[in-house]
């Protein structure tokens, strides 16, 4: 064989080596807002490079709310997102087409009322006071609406964004905000500010939130559905069986010390669903919960569960 040709024949198996990691698929991640375990277990599978070997790359957008996140993909920025199922039934009513194809949590873990330590204020004591929340129609705002429903108070809702919580809560803006992990344990450790509520406990056991993408986008591609929750879920794996790592990368991400990391970790990332199985069998009933409680707290757009779930897809976790 000439020289010339070995380099052409060399030339061309390169070519095609090369054609596979040029050519993947995008997903394009959308998190509710940054200091919250989606981000956590998005870079994880970003780190461990997860994504990589499903054969896909991911794109992550942090939004400032679950709200915001949900007109993220509506709008068509976002493939794949993390939100509550009321957001799924509400869409739907507005012509959003999506389903949840993972489930991710079945309990409010580390979110909490939370009030400035010096004051006096308990739950009874919000009537008719402000009370921060990310985003009208997020997780936060649905927290706030049982509580008004559950213990028969009236308050203002006043959205703030996700990173606006606890600057507005410690300035004295508003007298009490629905607080999510790990903001939570840090503001309480601090001393800054007290529990009045602890969702995680108050708050009947339900499917809380899961993996969300539009029907035409499981249609035309779900391979990159079935890949993207391979890696999501491989990355609550990893996590689960790396706790210092897991712990560091907390700390690291939201600049906070790592005792507040560690409670994060074993007070919310270890108790995340590892299967994310739609077709469990507690699935439906913990998302009509869901949807109830959201049914409670105002929402009025409820649909059938078999209209908010998708069960076409079973994460497979990729192993780093």
């Amino acid at each position: 064989m000439n020289v010339s040709r070995r380099h052409a024949l060399l030339a061309l198996a390169t070519t095609l080596l090369a054609t596979p990691a040029a050519s993947a698929e995008t997903i394009r991640v959308g998190l509710p807002t940054k200091t919250y375990w989606p981000t956590t277990i998005a870079e994880t599978a970003v780190r461990q490079k997860l994504f990589e070997k499903e054969g896909i790359t991911a794109e992550l957008t942090i939004y400032r709310s679950g709200a915001e996140t949900f007109e993220g993909m509506a709008a068509g920025a976002a493939d794949i997102i993390l939100d509550p199922p009321s957001l799924v039934s509400a869409g739907r009513k507005k012509g959003v087409m999506s389903r949840i194809v993972a489930n991710a949590t079945m309990g409010n873990f580390g979110w909490q009322l939370m009030v400035p330590v010096k004051s006096a204020l308990d739950v009874k004591g919000l009537n008719g006071k402000k009370v921060a929340i990310t985003a009208a129609g997020s997780g936060s705002d649905l927290l706030a609406l049982w509580t008004i429903q559950d213990r028969k108070i009236e308050f203002t809702r006043v959205p703030v964004g996700g990173g606006g919580l606890v600057p507005n809560l410690l300035a004295g803006n508003v007298e009490a905000a629905v607080v999510y992990s790990p903001l939570s344990f840090q503001i309480s450790k601090s001393g800054e500010a007290r529990t009045i509520l602890d969702y995680s406990k108050e708050v009947p056991p339900n499917l809380t939130a899961g993996w969300i993408v539009l029907d035409k986008f499981a249609e035309a591609k779900p391979q990159v559905v079935q890949k993207a929750i391979n890696a999501l879920y491989g990355a609550v794996a990893f996590m689960r069986a790396n706790r210092d790592v897991t712990v560091k990368l907390i700390a690291d991400l939201y600049e906070m010390p790592a005792e507040i990391a560690a409670l994060e970790y074993d007070n919310t990332i270890m108790k995340l669903e590892t299967d994310g199985n739609m077709a469990a069998a507690n699935v439906p009933a913990a998302v009509q919960l869901s949807l109830d409680l959201a049914k409670l707290g105002g929402l009025k757009d409820i649909v059938p569960v078999e209209d908010v779930i998708s069960t076409k897809f079973k994460p497979v976790p990729t192993r780093p």
